[in-house]
């Protein structure tokens, strides 16, 4: 193993400050004389010589807050002072925004009630329709101090969509017949659908199974009329507008393969549109590998001035059998479990859904779990114990994020979907706090530079700090978040306050496990970082006495030249 250089180690920093509950506090530096650095028990182990210089009688003294801000969403302050650090959520909840919940007060409710990114599916709806939900949440983040990110979620060079042309759903009876049809025609017509796509029925033929949605109902194809098919309901269900089909044969999926491109034209022009609005996440449709995700990034990189993050979309076969290439190129990773349910046997959705959130936290991305989390609620204002169990399991899993999809958008009890989602993942969360799971969870190591592996060794070391010392929350201060990333992915148990002074990187942490972003004035100086923000949640009381709190910044002084520089810090308030 390469041993590192003096001119390296001798500028990488790591501070560790035990407080006490008394006002006299011994802090402890090490300095480094020699190479090497030493992580107890982990991977990366450097020989070095440290000297401890030790300093008594430091404290916080406050100063004044005259012209400072804190960008604490009302949500996670609200939250802190009803619950404390340690009754804080931690999973994320995304919303999708439908016409069920598009008004500004109806947004309003969902961001009370957690949602921390408000998902736009471009499938629906007109871009103009788009950009006046887009504007009513920007609206309420600057004027009632809430913290939602917006993501637009690509349509995809998807062939296989039908619509029945009614605003909202509309149930198909058992035996009822229905024509589907690739003629183009306006409005709804009785028991018509119309295709997307003209070749829709190459190769069907009479006696498959037309599957609306992954099974929300089921046909079969009674009679073909040229390219349409006529067909009887069997299995009966909500039909959604634009609703996607598939056809299955003998019990496996009639496969056709179009050669279409992961982004249609269409797409293309809705990247165009969420670059204009300022989105924080493009959701990228039927991925199949990753090429098309770096050519996505690249562009947004080139034609962008903020940082919009990509998110990979698992809903097919070949998505699964190159998912970890797929991970690694993306920002992060959302199950579509409904889609992919079309694709592969019903009964491997469990455990596939488990391997992907694995593999997205061992390579440190975030993971959405969606699609049919509380389906039922579209309908009914409580869900089944079935589907709490399901949403149990995706905590369990410690998925990032949870997502609701009809039941936000077109269903009447979205603020109560949410609602379970919020008390169900708190609860689990209690109990995997309370089973000190965390401890069994390994980390792979992905950085190549010593300065990334010494960025991830810190932060393992951080978290476990934390948890054994039972400190009150991690104050992390990150210039484009990485260091809060890799905090969330050991899942400590208190809370993680990121702060930085980059709007981007705090919409972008909103999908994040246990991360509450933060967006405030950032200088050089560490120190003064740490007190500015200590004493300004002090003074909204948001940190009291006797609160002990673990400080690690990746932020790099302007006198220091090396990316090496890291810090770890505990501190009790006084």
């Amino acid at each position: 193993m390469a041993v590192a250089s003096d001119s390296i180690l001798s500028r990488t920093l790591l501070k560790i400050t035990p407080s006490f509950s008394f006002k006299t506090q011994i802090s402890a530096t090490p300095v480094y004389l020699a190479r090497g650095f030493s992580c107890n028990g982990r991977n990366l182990k450097f020989k070095c010589e440290i000297k401890a210089e030790v300093q008594a009688g430091v404290v916080l003294q406050e100063k004044s807050l005259q012209g400072l801000s804190l960008g604490f969403d009302v949500v996670s302050e609200g939250e802190l002072r009803e619950k404390g650090f340690m009754g804080m959520r931690k999973t994320k909840m995304v919303c999708t925004i439908g016409p069920a919940c598009c008004s500004e007060e109806a947004l309003e409710k969902l961001a009370f009630g957690g949602m921390n990114v408000a998902r736009l599916n471009m499938c629906h709806n007109s871009r103009e329709w788009h950009r006046d939900v887009i504007r009513k949440i920007k609206r309420l983040n600057d004027e009632k101090g809430f913290c939602v990110a917006v993501m637009i979620d690509t349509e995809g060079s998807q062939i296989h969509v039908v619509d029945h042309g009614a605003p909202f759903s509309v149930k198909a009876e058992v035996d009822s017949i229905w024509l589907f049809t690739a003629q183009k025609f306006e409005g709804s017509l009785p028991f018509t659908v119309q295709a997307k796509y003209e070749g829709f029925s190459e190769g069907i033929e009479v006696g498959d199974e037309l599957v609306i949605d992954g099974g929300m109902a089921s046909f079969e194809v009674i009679e073909k009329l040229g390219n349409d098919l006529r067909c009887k309901c069997t299995d009966p269900g909500l039909f959604l507008p634009r609703a996607k089909l598939s056809f299955w044969r003998d019990g496996k999926l009639v496969e056709r393969n179009y050669g279409l491109p992961t982004l249609s034209k269409k797409d293309w022009a809705d990247i165009e549109f969420g670059i204009s609005e300022g989105v924080d996440f493009v959701a990228m449709s039927f991925v199949s590998d990753a090429d098309s995700i770096r050519h996505l990034k690249n562009y947004l990189s080139s034609k962008s001035t903020k940082s919009i993050k990509v998110l990979a979309k698992i809903e097919n076969l070949e998505s699964v059998l190159k998912l970890e290439e797929i991970v690694e190129a993306s920002d992060g990773i959302m199950v579509a479990r409904g889609d992919l349910g079309v694709e592969i046997p019903l009964e491997q959705i469990p455990t596939v859904q488990e391997e992907i959130t694995h593999v997205c936290r061992q390579l440190n991305k975030p993971v959405i779990v969606a699609s049919q989390l509380l389906e039922s609620m579209v309908e009914y204002p409580t869900p089944t114990r079935a589907e709490v169990a399901d949403v149990s399991e995706a905590v369990r899993q410690y998925a990032d994020a949870l997502m609701l999809s009809g039941e936000s958008a077109i269903g009447p009890y979205g603020q109560k979907a949410i609602s379970v989602l919020q008390m169900t993942s708190s609860r689990m969360e209690l109990w995997s706090r309370e089973e000190n799971r965390q401890s069994a969870l390994n980390q792979r190591q992905l950085g190549v530079s010593l300065p990334d592996r010494i960025a991830e060794q810190i932060c393992s070391c951080a978290v476990e700090m934390a948890n054994n010392l039972g400190v009150d929350a991690i104050f992390v201060y990150t210039k484009h978040g990485h260091m809060a990333s890799l905090l969330s992915c050991n899942r400590p148990h208190p809370p993680i306050f990121a702060f930085t002074n980059d709007d981007s990187t705090r919409m972008a942490l909103n999908l994040q496990w246990g991360v509450i972003p933060l967006l405030v004035d950032l200088s050089d100086d560490m120190e003064a970082n740490v007190s500015k923000t200590i004493d300004l949640m002090k003074s909204k009381g948001m940190v009291i006495q006797g609160d002990s709190v673990l400080v690690v910044s990746d932020l790099i002084p302007a006198y220091v030249t090396s990316t090496a520089f890291r810090s770890i810090q505990v501190k009790t308030i006084v």
